[in-house]
């Protein structure tokens, strides 16, 4: 299977810059022939609204963007992450870590290094040294990296290329990390096609790194990325809750319908209003704006 995805976090409604994401995520899959699959990124338990995912999935829905097959929610995958740490175990490219946000901070690191890039203080370690640590807090797992920079391909920005620390794999709380998680599902469910948001740019160097390791590089070449703009607001400052009425919900409010809203979206990728197979039929993401959108609600 070929495929796409959307994986949003359950923490609240959709914003209109998520949702103008996951309008761009299925023009994307959709033009290339690739399924599109939704994926709610809830491993941190505390950031999770009752609710949330079953409202987020109704609003795309109310504004065309629909999805194949089962949804995937990454709180029920556990034992595949684990099976994951545990293959890179096997090839010496896990240690454990018991540094503070703090001490990484504070560590001194190679000029060439970016901020917060971690700078190995824990990958020597010995076994005693270990177990001293152990007994002071619980430790994280990170990924002995075995390159210093990495690069993957983007439709949009072309070559991404960034630095690759050994970063976490697995939080101290035993929940994997982020990068882990994306890597593992994204192989597994047969995503090949990744379109976020460009903040999240430089993340891929290192996912194309550890999805090599894993899966081998083959598998890490195949992926496409897509990192589209922010939408932001009139200071230009990333959109948030915080601006204003900029969820479906908030909008109606207004009197806004969801197809009002749509259609407002696909102005600022000049693309055709109207039913989403329309946007498809002129879809090209040659054509596609390069800058962020500054978000004006209907109403204003």
């Amino acid at each position: 299977m070929s495929a796409g995805r959307y994986a949003p976090s359950p923490s609240g409604d959709l914003h209109v810059g998520n949702l103008r994401t996951a309008l761009l995520a299925w023009l994307f899959a959709r033009s290339s022939g690739r399924d599109l699959l939704l994926r709610y990124e809830d491993l941190d338990a505390s950031r999770t609204v009752a609710g949330s995912a079953e409202r987020q999935r109704a609003d795309l829905e109310a504004l065309g963007v629909t999805f194949n097959g089962e949804v995937v929610f990454q709180s029920q995958r556990k034992h595949l992450y684990d099976d994951a740490v545990a293959t890179l175990s096997a090839q010496g490219l896990v240690y454990e870590c018991y540094c503070t946000r703090r001490e990484i901070q504070d560590a001194p690191r190679a000029p060439h290094a970016p901020p917060g890039a971690y700078p190995g203080t824990c990958r020597g370690l010995s076994e005693q040294e270990r177990k001293r640590r152990r007994t002071e807090r619980p430790g994280a797992l990170r990924l002995k990296a075995v390159r210093e920079q990495a690069s993957a391909h983007d439709r949009l920005r072309g070559t991404i290329a960034a630095p690759v620390d050994d970063f976490v794999l697995v939080r101290n709380d035993g929940a994997a990390a982020y990068n882990l998680a994306v890597v593992v599902d994204d192989y597994l469910t047969g995503v090949d096609q990744v379109v976020r948001a460009d903040d999240l740019a430089d993340s891929a160097p290192r996912q194309q790194h550890l999805r090599g390791l894993l899966y081998g590089e083959a598998a890490a070449a195949s992926v496409e990325y897509a990192h589209v703009p922010l939408v932001v607001n009139q200071a230009g400052q990333r959109l948030a809750k915080r601006d204003g009425a900029v969820t479906l919900a908030a909008l109606g409010e207004h009197g806004i319908r969801p197809e009002a809203v749509r259609d407002s979206l696909l102005r600022s990728l000049n693309l055709p209003q109207g039913p989403l197979q329309d946007a498809l039929d002129a879809f090209d993401p040659r054509n596609l704006p390069r800058g962020p959108w500054v978000w004006q609600s209907p109403h204003s």
